[in-house]
């Protein structure tokens, strides 16, 4: 027995010798790199660049080369269904099903606004409701409806609203455009729209208008065209409008009063004011201050550029001092 096995540890030692130099020559038979080709390669002023980034790559076939078919998700029938956690929880063959089990109410939302009590249905049913904006044109409406809180554009044209109260637009602070023309309105409640402070455009042309109402100081467009009649007395704007003084309204832009019966220029004008129309009134004279400063001869007002007074039975050319600070003339007859 010793013999055998000294000679199978001798034939283990030789095994391993002759292994280690056959690995070697196999090392050295491997054929190296040639160097050649990357001799003209200088990679020391290698520099990319934007510019450069399209010679380097060429990405024209991008969409050719790459397949995106294998990223389509694929869907076999009849897996879409969640599969139940434990079978024992299904039915048997002969169960019924038991009452379904009240579900608690959920608040995803806020709820619709109820509307006001004595006025009927809310607006989004009499009328249409896209966003914040209203519409109740031709409606056949009489007062102006309980809107949505969010309200900011309301138009209730050709309708038959007689009068505007106080709590007509209570707490809509984003009321920003109210176009009541058409209607039948005389009379429109002192607090209707001076506690808007979001309200810039009031239309109210086409209506029956003694005075115009009170309104709010950011208010930057007043149209009131065909059918406002001015009561006695009134001969300046501050009792027109009726602010609380013609100086807040510095926001007002655009005054429309055209097609009435007014027999004035209302003044004093605010510095704000871009275009005035008074065309086909009954306006006769002007002072010299109706729209300059006579005590400020070299003042200039640029932002009213645009003045109608034609279809007014005045002369325009008997008062060259009253528009000398305009950047341009007054429309009318001259």
């Amino acid at each position: 027995m010793w013999p055998l096995g000294w000679v199978a540890v001798a034939s283990l030692c030789l095994g391993t010798l002759w292994a280690v130099p056959a690995e070697e020559r196999r090392k050295a038979e491997k054929p190296k790199a040639d160097p050649a080709p990357y001799e003209n390669l200088d990679l020391d002023n290698y520099d990319l660049t934007l510019d450069s980034y399209g010679e380097i790559l060429d990405l024209s076939n991008y969409e050719e080369l790459y397949d995106y078919g294998d990223l389509a998700p694929k869907i076999e029938v009849g897996t879409l269904a969640p599969r139940p956690k434990d079978p024992k929880t299904l039915p048997g063959p002969g169960a019924t099903a038991g009452p379904p089990k009240p579900q608690p109410p959920t608040v995803a939302g806020p709820l619709p606004p109820a509307p006001i009590p004595g006025q009927g249905l809310p607006s989004c049913v009499q009328c249409l409701c896209l966003g914040t904006s209203v519409y109740c044109d031709d409606a056949d409406l009489e007062r102006i409806p309980a809107l949505p809180p969010d309200t900011a554009y309301l138009y209730a044209r050709f309708n038959r609203i007689a009068a505007v109260r106080a709590g007509d637009f209570a707490g809509l602070r984003k009321l920003r455009r109210i176009d009541l023309s058409g209607n039948s309105i005389s009379w429109v409640d002192v607090d209707a729209f001076r506690l808007l402070p979001g309200l810039q455009e009031l239309l109210l042309p086409e209506n029956r208008l003694t005075a115009l109402p009170e309104l709010p100081r950011g208010i930057v467009r007043l149209d009131a065209r065909l059918g406002f009649v001015p009561g006695e007395g009134n001969s300046s704007l501050g009792r027109l409008l009726c602010p609380p003084s013609p100086q807040d309204l510095q926001q007002l832009q655009f005054l429309h009063l055209s097609d009435n019966l007014l027999d004035f220029i209302p003044v004093p004008l605010p510095d704000s004011l871009r275009s005035l129309h008074l065309q086909n009134n009954n306006i006769r004279t002007m002072h010299e201050d109706t729209f300059c400063d006579s005590h400020e001869q070299g003042r200039i007002r640029r932002a009213l550029e645009d003045i109608r007074l034609d279809g007014n039975p005045i002369n325009l050319s008997l008062f060259p001092h009253a528009y000398s600070c305009l950047p341009r003339l007054p429309t009318g007859r001259f």
